[in-house]
């Protein structure tokens, strides 16, 4: 019998070689036909709750993702903003030790990124062993952002050629080849599309505008690229049906309600770091006869 988890994982998931289909996908989803018995109240309290267990799971095998320090993973986040990133974060992280966590935000290249590329400033800021980076925005902005406004390519100099469907595609490739290459060499990279309606974003930055001490995460600027929300929404669907692949699969989180969009991702992110079957670190037999002496003159210790 297939668990619930793995049903509802299954539902979210861009298969490899498929098609994303972004815009079939309800940004607002409420459980389907798994919770149609449910009341909305208590539809919400069950995903709080897989949010709450998913929080302490992901505690503990951070733990040992640390203690074996053979394996890294990389979370990747893209969305439309004001999809709830920043939260996803916060709340899904909040269980976890900050030593074993490392968060990146990519923003506009500096002059020196610019004289690399594309994949060399996210190479350096890749997860060591034992640890779990966040990319907040990443390498998928060279083949979202930059294909709705082309012109932003002209600062990396690239060699002459036409910006056409040849030149995306082979960017696709050397992010799929790029991301293969990782996970050969244990760094398991695992993708999240946080998938929110044009309703709901006009919605979240209102309330930015209208809540006290939220004006400060409200940029002008936003709204200008909202108008070309549809052209967003194809460019990740080109990318995501380009990039997803077995060893670096893609995942459409419904976000207009944050207790689903954060529930998910601690689910996902629980079933990632099972599936690396991690075991805790091996004491010689050396190592253990020392223990054992140590153990003895600790007991023998005189007070305590």
């Amino acid at each position: 019998m297939v668990s619930l988890r793995r049903r509802l994982l299954d539902q979210i998931v861009v298969p490899p070689g498929e098609a994303a289909r972004i815009a079939d996908r309800d940004p607002g989803w409420t459980g389907g036909s798994e919770f149609a018995d449910l009341a909305p109240g208590q539809f919400e309290q069950r995903a709080k709750d897989s949010l709450a267990s998913g929080i302490a799971e992901l505690s503990d095998v951070q733990e040992l993702l640390w203690a074996s320090d053979r394996y890294a993973v990389l979370v990747v986040l893209q969305a439309m903003d004001a999809a709830g990133k920043d939260s996803v974060i916060k709340h899904v992280m909040s269980g976890v030790n900050p030593q074993g966590v490392q968060v990146v935000s990519f923003k506009q290249p500096s002059s020196a990124e610019l004289g690399h590329d594309f994949l060399w400033r996210i190479s350096n800021a890749l997860p060591q062993r034992g640890r779990i980076g966040i990319f907040n925005r990443s390498h998928y902005e060279e083949v979202v952002a930059l294909k709705v406004h082309p012109e932003w390519l002209e600062p990396q100099r690239l060699p002459p050629g036409a910006r056409d469907d040849r030149f995306w595609q082979a960017r696709y490739e050397d992010i799929n080849a790029f991301q293969r290459h990782l996970d050969r060499n244990g760094t398991k990279v695992v993708k999240f599309f946080l998938h929110v309606s044009k309703a709901v974003q006009k919605e979240r930055f209102l309330a930015r505008l209208d809540t006290p001490g939220k004006e400060w995460k409200f940029n002008a600027a936003d709204v200008a690229e909202r108008a070309r929300f549809d052209e967003y929404i194809g460019a990740f669907e080109d990318a995501l049906t380009a990039t997803s692949t077995p060893w670096a699969p893609w995942y459409v989180i419904p976000a207009d309600r944050w207790w689903v969009s954060q529930a998910f991702v601690a689910q996902v992110l629980v079933e990632t770091l099972r599936a690396l079957d991690l075991r805790w670190p091996e004491v010689s037999g050396a190592e253990h006869e020392a223990n054992l002496e140590a153990r003895k003159r600790l007991e023998a210790e005189a007070g305590d």
